[in-house]
């Protein structure tokens, strides 16, 4: 699979990166969101959260079944969460 300018970007409804073919968002997608909301990870908790949704409803559909287990692995999980004390 390849994209202009080599983007790592969702390709829907598989969800897999159009640059790379690996599930997304894949680890070159993951450090340019981390890059992109550096300073404010709650807006990329909410746009993350988002795709979750949306990736789940497509990959239900492509299954006719439900959504794999554990999106939210893959998309939010490896989002660093600061808790203030």
């Amino acid at each position: 699979m390849s994209c202009p300018h080599g983007e790592h970007v969702p390709s829907r409804p598989a969800w897999r990166c159009r640059a790379c073919g690996a599930p997304w968002p894949c680890q070159p997608a993951k450090l340019r969101l981390l890059a992109e909301y550096a300073g404010n990870m709650p807006s990329l908790m909410v746009y993350l959260v988002a795709l979750r949704e949306e990736a789940a409803e497509h990959l239900a559909e492509l299954a006719s079944a439900t959504p794999p287990k554990n999106l939210h692995r893959r998309f939010t999980d490896w989002v660093p969460v600061h808790r203030s004390k």
